[in-house]
């Protein structure tokens, strides 16, 4: 990670800490209606985000990197929500912001943390090229702590991601997947006339869940899948108004009560759709909820061609690598 550019620590005008509130909508209700879909929680993470970036940066800002999401519980349709967002170190062109969503009933107001993970946002300047950020210096004792796990998460960061870009995604493969297709509409970009990273990450839960759900379905052909985990989110490349999208997401590897995705969006000129390029990857897990928050067993699934087996092992490297990283304990986040 480049180092800080000598610029104004905090304090002055500008702020290092935001926080959002707002009531949870139907919209926002995943399939089943028991609970909050992943992807909303996603977008409301990386709109907080988004907006304490900017403010710090004074500037445009592009998500690079969201990673280790880790669902908690579910969140309750109809809750009220806070999502409380800091910067916690600062590179050159580049922000860390530690995120956490938290819920409450209407009833009480008493909020308990969901969701916590950690962003990356780059400054751009008005001719696009990454921009300077002042440096953020951490003053209290959370800030400092907060500022350590950001600097050890940086080494495994980058073996996953190299990791996720070698792998080859072929029509070799006989693993179950799904694959959405469409236009990118008006109504999901922002100012610059891109989608939201936050929308992309709505599609991403949402082409993995219907690979998920489809996988976990019983003999009846009732299932129900929920995502635990989203991590090693990277963006490549951004998505902008009219492009043809493209979402798959394949199932790769399973364990005895765990479903592991890898979700791969590209995008093309709708006048040339063979010609598409990569702009983010993301390792999805979802397990099957059952009664009193116990996760049921999940349909084996067995690779049978040297593609299927070579990612179910990239999978459990993936996992191997992801215990390396100690979750930021939400009440860390929270401290003044």
């Amino acid at each position: 990670m480049e180092s800080p550019t000598e610029a104004p620590g905090r304090g002055g005008a500008r702020d290092d800490r935001i926080t959002l509130r707002f009531m949870t909508t139907p919209a926002d209700t995943a399939a089943g209606g028991r609970s909050v879909a992943a992807g909303s929680v996603m977008e409301w993470i990386d709109k907080a985000g988004y907006a304490c970036a900017v403010g710090w940066a004074g500037a445009y800002c592009v998500t690079a990197y969201v990673g280790n999401v880790r669902h908690r519980r579910p969140i309750a349709p109809g809750s009220l929500i806070e999502v409380n967002a800091r910067i916690i170190h600062t590179g050159r062109t580049s922000m860390h912001v530690v995120v956490t969503v938290s819920s409450s009933e209407v009833e009480h107001h008493d909020y308990t943390p969901a969701t916590t993970c950690v962003l990356i946002f780059v400054a751009k300047g008005p001719d696009g090229r990454a921009a300077p950020v002042p440096a953020w210096v951490p003053t209290s004792r959370s800030d400092r702590k907060l500022a350590e796990a950001a600097l050890e998460r940086i080494p495994t960061r980058s073996g996953i991601k190299e990791l996720m870009l070698a792998q080859e995604y072929t029509a070799e493969s006989t693993a179950p997947s799904v694959t959405l297709r469409f236009l990118v509409p008006p109504g999901v970009v922002n100012w610059g006339g891109k989608a939201h990273g936050g929308t992309v990450m709505r599609w991403i839960d949402e082409a993995a869940y219907a690979c998920a759900a489809a996988w976990a379905q019983d003999g009846d052909g009732a299932s129900e899948a929920i995502a635990v985990y989203s991590g090693g989110i990277h963006f490549f490349a951004p998505v902008r108004i009219g492009d043809l999208v493209e979402v798959e997401a394949r199932l790769i590897h399973t364990s005895a009560h765990s479903m592991h995705l890898s979700i791969r969006v590209s995008c093309a000129d709708p006048r040339t759709p063979d010609e598409r390029s990569l702009t983010t990857l993301c390792m999805s897990v979802f397990v099957v909820p059952g009664s009193g928050g116990v996760a049921l067993p999940v349909p084996a699934w067995h690779p049978s061609t040297a593609e299927d087996q070579r990612l179910d092992a990239h999978a459990r490297e993936l996992i191997r690598l992801r215990e390396e990283i100690v979750p930021i304990p939400a009440s860390l986040t929270l401290e003044p």
